[in-house]
Order: structure tokens, then C-alpha cells, then sequence
């Protein structure tokens, strides 16, 4: 059997770590029957949510994968909102592939055109007594050579019952910067002449040896001990720090006091130096 488009597309995404411990394989599965699963977690009550569907028609694919693990479906509010975001995706590229077959109709030439597939898995980064801090990798491919990938952060207040990006718990993306400071470029440039074989020059001129900024980055909040965030992702998708071929940059640091400094006040106490 052909491996699903979504995971020709996710496998390509780095398999770097948040949380401290690897992610688990980004491999997922595909319903052939068209139908809704969900696996229940054995060591909770909340049950993990797999959305797996598949059609085929005129020559085209479509394949639809949306999952959570069951420390979201333990907050209601949380599984809702991302319930909703689900459903309205699955709507929203069910009708594009539609009217895509509609508009292709008696080409031959584009076969590759008549396929779309979107998959999100979203995994605990941290899990803290006031915060559910999640990752989601993601991949959508709408035709073409290859489709696009990336990560988004998530972030639940458990006393404010709401979400937000784990940059939003920062200043600003350029607080944040300034609080790594040239930890963050060191370590990109670093990982870079690892994938190229050759060092970045300082006096480059290319695009893709610029260090980007945080605003055109994935900031994620993990932890090493617990109860508070000591430990900061920093997600550079395709084409942002390099060209596709390299993949996607993931870097992991330390929570420093300057990174501290960079933390909004509302949200100060639940970060921490880490030792």
C-alpha cells in the first residue's frame, strides 16, 4: 500500500526535542473507510483523539488526519477549541479539493493537482500545575513537486482557561531575541554547517545565512523539572533558515535570567533559571 501524501511530506520534518525527550514518530495512520477513530488512553479517563479519513475520486486523493493526546481531551474547553479548528479545516480543504477536481475536469496533463492531503498531530511539550504547554507538526500538501510543513505552539492557562503561542507569554519576539542573545545565531550557524559541510561566512550576504527573527519563528515552552518552564524550542520551518532540501531548524536552550527578563510580568513566576 502507498504511504499516505501527508506522511511523505511530515517525514521530512526535524525530529529534534522540546521537552527532553524525543518526539514520538511522526507517523500516523489513514482510515480507508472514510470513518472517525479515537483510541482511548489506558492510564486515563480522557481518551486520546485520531481523526484519520481518506477519499478518492476522478483520479484524486484526498486525506484528512487531525490528533490529541488525552491531556487535551482532559480540558473541555481546550478539545473544543481545537475540536472547532478541526472540523473547520476538514471543511474548508474538503470544499478546495472539490472544486479543484471541478476545475481540472478532462485535464490530463495534472494528476498530481487532483490530490490534497493535511495532517496535525499536536503532543504535550509540558505539562505543569497552571499550564499545558503542546507542539503540533503539521503538513499540508495541496499538488506539486512536494507539500509544506511546519510546527505551531500552544499554550493552555489553566487559571485563565484560554490559550496563547508560547511567544505571547514573552514581550516580543525581539525581547526574546535580545534575551538569548548570540546564543541563538551560534547555535543556528552551528547546526547549519553541520547539514551544509561548510561554515557560514560572517560577511554573507545570502539569505539563507542571515539569522531570522523570532517573528518568523515557532517558540515553544518546555520543562525539565516540572513545575516551571526552563527550557525554550526554537522552530525554524522550511525556507525560513535555509532552502527546502535542508529541512526545518529545531534548537533547544536553557532558560537564562536574561531570558527571564524577556518573560511578560503575568507570566514571570512560571518560568525559571535552569540548573
Amino acid at each position: 500500500m502507498r504511504a499516505p501524501l501527508f506522511l511523505i511530506s511530515l517525514a521530512l520534518s526535524s525530529a529534534a526535542c522540546s521537552d527532553g525527550a524525543e518526539y514520538a514518530d511522526k507517523t500516523g495512520t489513514s482510515n480507508p473507510s472514510a470513518q472517525a477513530s479515537a483510541s482511548a488512553s489506558s492510564s486515563t479517563k480522557a481518551e486520546a483523539v485520531n481523526i484519520a479519513k481518506t477519499a478518492e475520486k476522478d483520479g484524486g486523493t484526498w486525506e484528512f488526519s487531525y490528533k490529541w493526546p488525552a491531556a487535551v481531551s482532559a480540558i473541555p474547553e481546550l478539545a473544543k477549541q481545537l475540536g472547532a479548528e478541526r472540523d473547520q479545516r476538514e471543511k474548508e480543504d474538503r470544499a478546495e479539493w472539490d472544486a479543484t477536481l471541478t476545475e481540472l475536469a478532462g485535464d490530463g496533463d495534472c494528476g498530481g493537482c487532483r490530490s490534497r492531503s493535511f495532517a496535525k498531530e499536536w503532543k504535550v511539550v509540558a505539562s505543569l500545575p497552571d499550564f499545558l504547554s503542546l507542539s503540533a507538526d503539521y503538513s499540508d500538501y495541496t499538488g506539486g513537486a512536494h507539500g509544506m510543513y511546519g510546527k505551531q505552539s500552544l499554550v493552555w492557562d489553566k487559571q485563565a482557561r484560554a490559550s496563547l503561542a508560547g511567544v505571547e507569554m514573552f514581550n516580543s519576539p525581539v525581547a526574546l531575541e535580545q534575551g538569548l542573545g548570540a546564543r541563538l545565531c551560534d547555535a543556528l550557524n552551528k547546526e547549519r554547517e553541520k547539514r551544509r559541510g561548510t561554515a557560514v561566512q560572517p560577511d554573507s550576504d545570502s539569505m539563507f545565512d542571515n539569522c531570522p527573527g523570532l517573528d518568523e519563528a515557532t517558540v515553544l515552552v518546555g520543562s525539565s523539572n516540572g513545575d516551571t518552564f526552563d527550557r525554550i524550542g526554537i522552530y525554524f520551518g522550511p525556507y525560513v533558515a535555509g532552502p527546502y532540501a535542508e529541512g526545518a531548524y529545531e534548537l533547544d536552550f536553557d532558560v537564562t535570567a536574561s531570558v527571564i527578563d524577556a518573560v511578560k510580568p503575568a507570566y514571570a513566576g512560571a518560568f525559571s533559571v535552569r540548573r
